[in-house]
């Protein structure tokens, strides 16, 4: 340490600092003689920065000490650091130089009295419930008969091949399209979002409309994906249902909280998304025998019914009275036939009189006496008197026999005596 001053005057030599000189020597002493050390205390008086450092004071009942987190340590922390949480922090213990205050630099942060990654899971459980992800209005329902299923895990793990498993039990028929991605360690997450858009908007996807995420099970660690938030809103962004299938039964993550439907599984995943060929015969079956069980009654009771109104309609005919009708009926039908034949007998008889006074009238039987019947060519008019027929007028004469064409040569007057009359 660098000194300034003199003697004192009891002859013992008097050692004098700067403040600067004090702090940085008792800041290498810190370093020298404690270094790097693990406090427990409760964060208080919490600052995160823009800049990504977070400051705080670490306090027990009886003392606090400040403390700083820098942003690259900050971001190994898996938790959010939050008012009142009591933790254990791994820090090197330094003097704050500018103030003179003793300060814990600190390197690692957890939680007293749970892991880190289980507070992490209650801090974004809390908050995503608090925006509604998890409510059961919002879950979809799964299509009854899905067109295709995706499925979204790691192409080489158990649960691919124990949801193709039981497809192949369940429905057969049902197309399955695996959408490939790692399911652990780091970026796995951002690998998982990726993963469910792929599955429902790349060319020929378009039919699919359930997905199944599932993966086998671990330790929290391992399920930290499924933990994540960025995974949780691709779930929520998803356009079609999803099944969420991840770990044992005992395993609950965000993903299961957000997702449609939670299967403890995959095997209850590929279960849940699809239907059961046996059951739906076995259904089918018996609907059928109902259906055909239902029909005969039906014709049954139908023909019981006729039946019963046919015998109601014989107690109820009236025979005896429809025999002397019809008899009655028949005699009036003779007596009508004699009647109709004896007026046919008279009209006829009537006829006959008046087609003899028409004949008697008929021009035709009038010709047939020696008459004629002249007409004029040019328009066929009947020519009664000599003016209507002048001279070289082209006539026609119809006589019983027929017609004679004749030419007007002149014209005498009836009144006029001829020189046969003289």
């Amino acid at each position: 340490m660098s000194q300034a001053g003199s003697p004192s005057g009891e002859g013992v030599e008097r050692r004098v600092f700067r403040v600067s000189a004090l702090l940085s020597g008792l800041s290498r002493l810190l370093d020298d003689q404690v270094g790097r050390v693990w406090v427990m205390g409760e964060i208080s008086n919490l600052h995160e920065a823009r800049s990504g450092h977070a400051y705080f004071s670490l306090k027990d009942d009886s003392g606090q000490v400040r403390a700083a987190l820098f942003r690259n340590a900050a971001r190994r922390v898996p938790f959010a650091l939050e008012e009142g949480t009591e933790v254990i922090v791994q820090a090197d213990v330094t003097i704050y130089e500018s103030r003179g205050d003793l300060q814990l630099i600190v390197r690692q942060v957890e939680p007293v009295g749970q892991g880190a990654l289980q507070l992490a899971f209650e801090q974004l459980r809390r908050r995503l419930e608090a925006e509604g992800l998890f409510a059961e209005e919002r879950k979809r329902a799964l299509p009854p008969f899905p067109r295709r299923i995706g499925i979204v895990t790691s192409p080489t793990g158990a649960a691919v091949r124990d949801v193709i498993q039981v497809a192949g039990h369940r429905f057969p028929e049902t197309p399955l399209l695996i959408s490939p991605t790692r399911v652990q360690g780091d970026g796995s997450a951002a690998e998982i979002v990726r993963a469910l858009a792929r599955v429902t908007s790349a060319p020929g996807c378009e039919d699919v409309d359930v997905v199944l995420l599932v993966r086998g099970g671990g330790s929290l660690e391992d399920l930290m994906s499924f933990n994540s938030e960025e995974v949780a809103r691709a779930i929520l962004a998803c356009p079609v249902p999803v099944v969420c299938g991840v770990g044992h039964e005992v395993d609950v993550t965000i993903a299961d909280l957000v997702a449609d439907l939670r299967a403890p599984t995959p095997s209850a995943a590929a279960t849940r998304a699809l239907p059961d060929r046996e059951a739906l015969r076995g259904t089918l079956g018996r609907d059928l025998r109902r259906l055909v069980a239902a029909a005969r009654a039906v014709v049954t009771d139908a023909r019981r019914r006729v039946t019963r109104e046919r015998d109601a309609l014989r107690a109820l005919a009236p025979t005896a009275r429809l025999a002397a009708q019809r008899a009655r009926l028949e005699t009036a039908i003779r007596g009508l036939i004699r009647e109709a034949r004896s007026a046919v007998a008279m009209r006829r008889g009537g006829l006959a009189t008046a087609a003899g006074r028409l004949d008697s009238l008929s021009p035709l039987a009038v010709l047939s006496r020696g008459y004629a019947m002249v007409r004029r060519e040019r328009d066929g008019l009947i020519v009664r008197r000599t003016h209507e027929a002048q001279p070289g007028e082209r006539l026609r004469i119809r006589v019983a026999e027929g017609e004679i064409e004749a030419v007007t040569v002149s014209e005498t007057d009836a009144s006029t005596p001829s020189d046969d009359d003289a």
